[in-house]
């Protein structure tokens, strides 16, 4: 292979996508790179201008062009980070929000429509040779916070995560099959009947793959969600993806108005109770049970969304 081959790929490639004309082809005024940027926004919570720049190798000055159009159109706003006064925390507003979420729907429909032109007898070839593809730029590097990304789920993720939750609390906790029913319940639930205003499902994929997922459902109580099945695969903790997720949880749940974030787990789920914990959830309750074979403490932790905000 010579360079010209990969320059060839990527002119190819480029065409393809429709990457010289990306505004023209999500009928958005926005364009590759803006997309980029509202895309990162919408998914990585609580991005510093800092982070940004790092995650996209931006230039600095370009960067606070971009941002300054979001601002003027009402999609983002700027204070100053929690973490340091110094930098620049940036967020979208609920138009923002829509703004992404649309961008994303019609980037979704324009890869569709390409998928549909492959055979499905291909797609499983042309999959591996884009993971491929991966593998062998990445130099062998070991995996990077800023290389995972949170999406919405698409087809078969929601089966994935009763699988893995399944697996996962066999293998490390010795739960037996109540727990598999009951996580395949609450999934059914969502799938046949949610709000997508109000409740939500995040996957965090890297390198391809699902390694994390968290949803946000309303609970019984009156502004009140509730956070479930978050989840990291082995392989991929030490990443902040478990804080990624709960921070996702929080900023939505706050940013539609609910007053108050509430979860339940238990005792033995030490790294997932840190977790909550830095996010300023409280301790409100625990009870002994025996649930999913074992002898259980079960726990019901709460945030006030109004308070962690002032």
């Amino acid at each position: 292979m010579t360079v010209q081959d990969i320059r060839a790929f990527n002119r190819f490639y480029t065409n393809v996508i429709g990457a010289l004309d990306y505004s023209r082809q999500l009928y958005a005024p926005y364009t590759l790179t803006e997309s980029r940027v509202l895309y990162e926004l919408a998914h990585s919570a609580r991005t510093d201008a800092a982070d940004l720049r790092g995650e996209l190798s931006l230039d600095a000055g370009y960067l606070s062009r971009i941002l300054n159009k979001f601002e003027q159109d009402g999609l983002i706003e700027r204070t100053p980070s929690r973490r340091d006064p110094r930098r620049r925390r940036v967020t979208l507003t609920a138009r923002g929000r829509e703004t992404a979420a649309l961008l994303a729907e019609r980037a979704d429909e324009s890869v569709g429509a390409l998928l549909a032109t492959v055979p499905s007898a291909d797609r499983p070839r042309l999959a591996e040779a884009m993971r491929t593809v991966r593998e062998l730029l990445s130099d062998g590097r070991p995996p990077r916070r800023e290389d995972v990304l949170l999406r919405d789920p698409g087809p078969g993720d929601l089966g994935w995560i009763v699988q893995r939750n399944a697996a996962l609390y066999t293998a490390e906790h010795g739960f037996n099959a109540d727990y598999e029913g009951l996580v395949a319940r609450i999934v059914a639930d969502f799938a046949e009947d949610h709000d997508p205003h109000l409740e939500r499902v995040w996957i965090a994929e890297l390198d391809g793959r699902p390694v994390g997922c968290v949803m946000c459902v309303r609970d019984e109580a009156p502004g009140t969600a509730r956070l479930r099945l978050l989840l990291v695969e082995p392989d991929a903790r030490g990443l902040g993806i478990g804080d990624r997720l709960v921070s996702a949880v929080v900023d939505f749940a706050r940013g539609v108005g609910y007053r108050d974030l509430v979860l339940w787990t238990n005792d033995i789920l030490a790294s997932a109770r840190r977790v909550y914990q830095r996010h300023g959830f409280v301790l409100v309750a625990e009870k002994p049970h025996r649930s999913f074979g074992k002898d259980l403490v079960g726990q019901d932790w709460r945030l006030d969304l109004h308070a962690a905000q002032e």
